[in-house]
């Protein structure tokens, strides 16, 4: 049961996103200021508590990540990918904020990612 639930919640969320994406590339400059104005509040609380579940202990290691196996130093995933998305430079010949790659991909990699993780 826990499974599907988890299934049932993931879907949600990428679905959420996905209509985001869409929004993003094709609503009208008012409807764009105004789903702005909801959702990037609530985008930017739920990445910091994200963020905050990863949130490395006095030895470095994210205690999130750390449980599922060997434990790591240095930034988990979770923290590189954010650094990645908003503050790094994009690699010549790599698709930057707001190009219109297709994210369906890596949805569905990192959807696998998840599911295998848990």
């Amino acid at each position: 049961m826990d499974q599907i639930l988890g299934q049932i919640l993931r879907q949600a969320v990428w679905e959420r996103l996905d209509m985001l994406d869409e929004l993003a590339s094709h609503a009208d400059d008012s409807s764009l200021e105004s789903v702005a104005r909801t959702e990037l509040p609530r985008l930017t609380s739920g990445l910091r508590a994200l963020l905050l579940a990863h949130e490395p202990d006095s030895k470095g290691r994210c205690p999130a990540c750390s449980r599922r196996g060997r434990p790591r130093r240095g930034p988990c995933s979770v923290w590189r990918a954010a650094h990645d998305h908003f503050l790094a430079e994009t690699a010549p010949g790599q698709a930057g904020p707001g190009s219109r790659v297709s994210r369906t991909p890596r949805r569905h990699v990192a959807a696998a990612q998840v599911t295998a993780a848990h």
